[in-house]
């Protein structure tokens, strides 16, 4: 019988979405291999062209694995990083093992940051070794289609909604089947607030056998410090050394698999989350330091010791309903906070907006402690509401500042700015993205910056990231948590501090060609500016740059000589140093230039010479870039894997895990936090659920399907209603709270196989303290207050907001209502084919276990607010092999229980997400309290009657 082996890819990187790609079944050399004795792994080697090749022969040993109940083995875990001259080349590589005796995912899942670019991917499964090379987008889907013609093993890539930058691959490994997975990228280390800041990401997942996290550092301009902080948690405090000479430092994170556990005897890892090292380099001349090697030419830039220009200051607050509750309230105290940091010399004003604008004043005023005060207080008083008019406060805010200038009211030597904070896309007046983005950019017209903060999940971060590149500034996303305020804060202190403005670089024209980006409207405290270009090295003994600009007092010409051959020595007898350094710091900086510039192209004809210059410089390069696809394939090249990018990506920042459940949030807009879908593997043996906010959720949805998740036990627990349409079922009836959630069935068209399935076609809510009802149905969203009522339609995207309790509507998709702090439900709408003979709309609920129910709670969901004991044991086959059997004890009953998939709709609302249950029969008989009828209720507001 032929096995199956399915590959799952996820690729984001710099300026592309994240790809799914499926093999349709195993490549025959690695099917032949299955049942062969496995061997160890040899070391790393490249091919011919460059790629990165490993082997699985040189792993030797690899008894004393610890396994999970999955029976996978993590070997090793490594991450290897080298910076050389800002340049950061990092390398994440993981070996696993299957031991189990039957076919598993495994999931390598690690974050890749923001901007950098993946240049080369292997995959090794049992000596049988993948490598990728990059390849014109066109070009690789012919290959790609004709491997598929021909029958071969070939990738099918359908693009997702994921809004985050990872890189993601999921192999479903047959029995006793080594796989090793080994991802390179590289991207440039910028300096922010007076230091160079390294990420990377570690989330083994599991405890490892071999852990280590490796980076070296290399700098010719001599090193001021290195430092790392304790970000991964006190738990490995002193774990971490560090060697640091004149110009070159290693740092070295290597626990052992003992200092891994989060507790002395607990099978699980304590590393999750991500490993920083923070340093900086010496500076002796104003004029930066100019690199030359191999040559390319870099030049770094970052004066100190400058006085402060002044600086005029819009800060645009979206006040929309969707920013009500926690997000506005750190937005507020980040905002005063900010305030009082405004420095006598600047001026400035505020303006908030929803579907209306309003401004603090109407032009700047100083920012003297009376004003700045006044200003606090205003803000102090804003409560969010209503839709989202992003053009119509923009504009404004141009205004002010263009009538400032033009009255003369503004410092020749000041920096005017626009701070705009968002949490989401415009749902008033001007609603295309595009128009938006011409309006500003005219009205603008090059005279100022506009710097965005996009809040939360679902904020288009693609967007507010191309209108702040468009207008010289630039855009930070950040998550709507408890620290929403100090990001915010650590955002403003990158560009509070303005000390240059019209930077212009010059070197000799006769000597450099290919020079990236060489004038700049702003330099900011604490950051760096960095310049790039090839040097004509046989006819150059010295490079000289000038540089001019304006400081606070005085025009300043800056000058800087250096000698070609200085960094040839110092290079070179480094083994650790990337001889290329320059080549890439050039490549990756022209290339990051012309996405920008084809952004703003103002014609279709300067777009497409842009995009044929940044495809050539990819394919030059080996980076995977908007415009290129990367290829897997085996050493034969008769095997082809497709890795390709969505139409419209969402770009964040959200990390990944390597293991069988990823614990990378799926970010769907208007989902929140904790409605995240985490997929369990279909193929995997019995298993408790990881502790993770992305699974912890009660859910009903389908016809119906009940899933109650455990936390305590850490299991999903199953079972279906089959009443009949029309009838009323109580999932939560709390006299404590005074909340009330009731479903009401409504029944297919017709049956099948003499069964009739039904479903919930309406929800309603009672929040008996408030006096509110909220009715939904798959037609409208309706809140009832007395004689008041408002409704909206599922072709509306909007938000109501009463009494502090915030209904949040995504078009076509799903509900959010949020009580306070206190409580959160989401309720998605499942459309079908509108003349379906048989299928009819629907509604699932989805209810987070954490919600602040009291112990009175009851109900079908309620009642499980109090984690009742459960005991799973006696496991055996039932009458299907993938459906086993085992016995629950449970409240004083012995249940036979099977476990199986149910779905769950939150990512996908057409084929759902399989997630494991063991699923109890007859109703839910034994597990619930009493019989499922004594859950029916009259009416689609009553509290249950407890017998």
């Amino acid at each position: 019988m032929k096995h199956l082996i399915c590959f799952l890819i996820l690729f984001l990187v710099s300026g592309v979405g994240s790809f799914d790609l499926v093999i349709d079944e195993i490549p025959d050399e690695v099917e032949n291999l299955i049942d062969l004795e496995i061997d160890g792994f040899p070391s790393s080697s490249k091919t011919r062209n460059g790629r990165y090749q490993r082997s699985t022969s040189d792993w030797g040993y690899v008894g004393d694995l610890v396994e999970d109940d999955d029976k996978i083995g993590l070997y090793s875990y490594k991450v290897q990083s080298t910076i050389t001259s800002r340049l950061a080349n990092t390398m994440i590589q993981a070996k696993m093992v299957n031991n189990a005796k039957r076919s598993q995912h495994i999931v390598f899942d690690v974050q890749v940051p923001k901007g950098a670019f993946i240049d080369n991917f292997t995959m090794d499964i049992n000596g049988i070794t993948f490598t990728s090379r990059i390849r014109e987008k066109s070009e690789a889907r012919k290959m790609y289609s004709q491997a598929k013609a021909k029958g071969k093993a070939a990738g099918i890539v359908r693009s997702n909604a994921l809004d985050m930058e990872n890189f993601k691959t999921e192999v479903n490994v047959p029995p006793g089947m080594k796989i090793q997975f080994e991802l390179h990228y590289h991207e440039m280390i910028r300096r922010k607030l007076s230091s160079y800041e390294h990420v990377i990401s570690v989330r083994p997942g599991r405890l490892a056998k071999h852990m280590e996290v490796d980076v070296r550092i290399i700098e010719p301009q001599g090193l001021r410090y290195v430092h790392v902080p304790n970000s991964l948690g006190d738990h490995f405090d002193g774990i971490t050394t560090i060697s640091k000479g004149e110009k070159k430092a290693h740092v070295s994170f290597k626990p052992t698999m003992a200092q891994q556990r989060k507790c002395p005897t607990c099978s699980s890892t304590a590393v999750d989350g991500n490993f920083v090292v923070q340093y900086d380099v010496n500076r002796e001349t104003t004029g930066g330091e100019l690199e030359i090697f191999n040559g390319y030419f870099i030049h770094f830039f970052a004066p100190e010791n400058l006085d402060p220009l002044p600086k005029n200051i819009l800060f645009v607050i979206d006040v929309s309903g969707s920013m009500w509750g926690l997000k506005m309230k750190q937005t507020i105290e980040a905002m005063k906070a900010i305030l009082s940091e405004l420095r006598a010399a600047d001026q400035f004003s505020l303006i908030d907006f929803n579907h209306n604008v309003r401004c603090w004043r109407d032009n700047l005023v100083s920012a003297t402690p009376a004003q700045v005060e006044d200003a606090k207080k205003y803000i102090q008083t804003i409560h969010p509401n209503g839709g989202t008019n992003i053009n119509e406060a923009l504009l404004r805010a141009t205004f002010i500042l263009n009538e400032a200038q033009n009255l003369g009211m503004l410092d020749p030597n000041s920096v005017s700015m626009i701070v705009l904070v968002s949490d989401g896309d415009p749902t008033v007046g001007e609603l295309k993205l595009t128009t938006i983005q011409k309006n500003v950019k005219q009205s603008i017209k090059d005279e100022f910056s506009l710097f965005c903060l996009g809040i939360g999940f679902d904020v288009d971060y693609d967007f507010l990231q191309r209108i702040a590149t468009d207008n010289r500034g630039m855009a930070q996303r950040i998550f709507g948590n408890q620290e929403t305020s100090a990001q915010m804060k650590n955002f403003y202190n990158q560009v509070s501090t303005p000390l240059l403005k019209k930077i212009q670089f010059n070197y000799p024209q006769e000597s450099v060609s290919d020079v990236t980006q060489s004038s700049f409207h702003n330099y900011f405290g604490g950051s760096e500016i960095v310049v790039a270009g090839k040097v004509d090295k046989e006819n150059l003994q010295h490079l000289e740059s000038i540089v001019t600009a304006t400081a606070a007092n005085a025009e300043l010409v800056m000058e800087t000589l250096r000698d070609v051959e200085e960094l040839d020595g110092f290079m070179k007898k480094d083994r650790y140093a990337d001889p290329e350094f320059t080549k890439k710091l050039w490549a990756y900086l022209t290339v990051n230039q012309m996405l920008a510039e084809r952004n703003t192209a103002p014609t279709a004809a300067l777009k497409r010479n842009i995009t044929k210059s940044i495809l050539q410089m990819s394919l030059d390069h080996h980076i995977v870039t908007p415009f290129t696809a990367m290829l897997i394939e085996n050493p034969e090249k008769d095997e082809i894997m497709l890795a390709d990018q969505p139409k419209d990506p969402r770009r964040g920042c959200c990390p990944g895990t390597l293991g069988l459940t990823p614990n990378a949030p799926n970010n769907n807009k208007g989902i929140p936090a904790w409605a995240n879908d985490t997929i369990v593997p279909a193929s995997l043996p019995e298993q408790r659920s990881p502790p993770t906010s992305s699974l912890s959720i009660n859910r009903v949805d389908n016809d119906p399907h009940f899933i109650i998740h455990l936390p305590k036990s850490q299991r999903n627990i199953c079972f279906n209603i089959n009443s009949e349409p029309g009838k009323i079922l109580n999932l939560v009836s709390d006299p404590g709270t005074g909340v009330v959630v009731n479903g009401q069935l409504i029944g297919a068209k017709k049956t099948e196989n003499k069964k009739l399935n039904t479903y919930f076609g309406k929800i309603g809510f009672y929040f008996k303290n408030k006096g509110l009802k909220v009715e939904i149905t798959t037609e409208t969203i309706t809140l009832k207050d007395g004689s008041y009522g408002i409704t909206l339609t599922w072709s509306d995207t909007g938000h109501i907001i009463r009494k502090q309790l915030l209904i949040s509507v995504m078009k076509e998709s799903n509900v959010t209502i949020t009580v306070g702090e206190e409580m959160s439900f989401m309720i998605l709408l499942h459309r079908v084919w509108k003349n379906h003979p048989v299928n009819v709309d629907f509604l699932g609920i989805y209810i987070p276990p954490e919600n602040q129910f009291s112990p009175a709670a009851h109900g079908l969901i309620g009642q499980f607010t109090s984690e009742p004991e459960v005991y799973i044991h006696h496991q055996r086959p039932g009458q299907a092999p993938e459906k086993p059997q085992a016995t629950m004890e449970v409240k004083g009953n012995k249940l036979t229980v099977t476990r199986g998939l149910q779905k769950d709709y939150r990512t996908d609302r057409v084929l759902g997400t399989d997630v494991q249950c063991w699923f109890v029969h007859n109703s839910g008989k034994g597990f619930i309290d009493g019989h499922y009828k004594d859950y029916l209720v009259p009416h689609l507001y009553s509290f249950l009657k407890k017998p």
